[in-house]
């Protein structure tokens, strides 16, 4: 009998294949395959594993007639078109909780960069220059963290700040579990969160409602002199209303891991002047989409993933 076929599109934990091996799969690694090879090769599949390079329309998805499971590494599902995986009886999987620790790790480090003005700070020493006042940072003890959106990566960073000396502030529309996961939290409207932080962090999906969460309008709202961070993704945010607000000093700086035009090719073809001046503000701390990417998120969301692929295909 032949065995289902399995194609991994990503760099992954050597334990997914394994383990996929061990439930009875034929595995396929090909961590460099374009989106447009995929599409040529799917139909000979039975399951995918793929990350962010990789889009699932329903075009592909109805195409590929002997597909039965899409599985992403990590979270971020609006790559993934789920009516049309549900219009066709293909199960779906994700691992958001697989780095979660990861990305609230990176946001906290990236903040206290930020107020610490660790960036200036070591390439200034690095150019035999010794500045102490000039770099005198602020502590976020006693002041107020707003989170918006309080899923996997939401709470585990209100974790990370649990003894730190902060307010904090959650706001999620849709869900109200995660007051149990994190009392300590105060749980408030979205105008409260605006009104109220010191630093407000994104842990936002990406939906047609949420991008743009964060605009011109919604900036003018905020307390005066917010520090804004980034890791969930980064079309939440208008650039262009953000480099403004950084500007006129309305927001007094912003960690992003995320922006609305990833990739410098597409910055530098579609906005340079918007990327230029935002590079250029040292009150911005900013990474290239790594904020999950850590050698123990690659192994935990390798185990995430198979664990619901067993017990979908054990059902």
């Amino acid at each position: 009998m032949q065995k289902e076929r399995v194609l991994i599109t990503d760099h992954v934990h050597p334990s997914l294949p394994i383990g996929l091996i061990h439930l009875g799969y034929e595995v396929d690694e090909q961590p460099d395959i374009t989106l447009d090879r995929v599409r040529k090769v799917l139909g000979a599949y039975h399951g995918m594993v793929i990350n962010s390079k990789i889009r699932v329309d329903r075009a592909m998805i109805e195409e590929a007639s002997c597909l039965r499971f899409i599985a992403r590494l990590g979270s971020g599902m609006e790559i993934i078109d789920r009516q049309a995986a549900t219009d066709n009886g293909v199960a779906v999987f994700g691992a958001p909780e697989g780095n979660s620790n990861a990305v609230a790790e990176h946001a906290l480090g990236m903040l206290l960069c930020l107020t610490n003005h660790l960036l200036r700070a070591d390439q200034q020493v690095r150019n035999f220059s010794w500045h102490r006042e000039m770099n005198r940072g602020w502590e976020i003890a006693g002041r107020t963290v707003g989170i918006v959106g309080m899923g996997h990566t939401g709470c585990a960073f209100a974790r990370k700040l649990q003894g730190m000396g902060v307010h904090v502030l959650g706001h999620d529309k849709y869900s109200e579990e995660w007051t149990y996961q994190v009392p300590w939290v105060q749980r408030v409207d979205a105008t409260t969160v605006q009104e109220r932080a010191d630093v407000l962090s994104l842990h936002l999906p990406l939906s047609e409602e949420t991008r743009h969460y964060v605009n011109a309008d919604y900036l003018a709202r905020c307390k005066p002199g917010v520090v804004l961070i980034n890791t969930s993704r980064g079309q939440c945010i208008d650039t262009r209303a953000l480099v403004t607000a950084l500007e006129d000093g309305r927001v007094r700086g912003a960690c992003l891991d995320v922006m609305e035009l990833e990739q410098p090719d597409r910055q530098k073809k579609e906005d340079p002047d918007t990327y230029n001046r935002l590079f250029g503000m040292d009150q911005v701390v900013l990474s290239p989409h790594i904020a999950g990417w850590s050698n123990e998120s690659l192994e935990r969301i390798a185990g995430v993933l198979l664990e619901r692929i067993r017990f979908w295909k054990e059902k």
